[in-house]
């Protein structure tokens, strides 16, 4: 099931980093665990396995990607690994919170083949 450019691959460990603004101890970086581009057009998605949370330090790096033109934000409820891929719930990120998108595998790859098409017609 792996389509991964390396399967190998492994999280990179920012713990290095813990601690190195005097100011703001709790400053970290955060990894994105899905980034599509077209055009200049972006969707950046977070997933996490059910009753997994997002931390609140990367949930407000994710709210103010949010904010960014050209830039939509999700939070996916779901697993894909090399053994399977389910994907329970697809939500977008708004100012005004999360609203629901859908949910599914078929749905996802549905919804990004249908941004892909507005986009490359100009239609967002």
């Amino acid at each position: 099931m792996t389509a991964m450019r390396n399967p190998n691959a492994k999280h990179t460990d920012f713990g290095f980093l813990r601690g190195i603004i005097k100011s703001n101890p709790l400053f970290m970086a955060s990894n994105v665990d899905m980034m599509l581009e077209r055009r200049g057009r972006f969707i950046v998605a977070e997933w996490k396995r059910p009753n997994e949370n997002i931390s609140k330090g990367q949930m407000i790096l994710l709210e103010n990607l949010a904010k960014q033109k050209n830039f939509m934000v999700m939070i996916i409820t779901g697993v894909s690994d090399d053994t399977e891929c389910n994907i329970y719930d697809i939500n977008k990120l708004l100012p005004e919170g999360q609203e629901k998108i859908g949910e599914g595998k078929e749905f996802l790859i549905e919804f990004i083949k249908s941004w892909y098409d507005l986009v490359d017609t100009g239609q967002i």
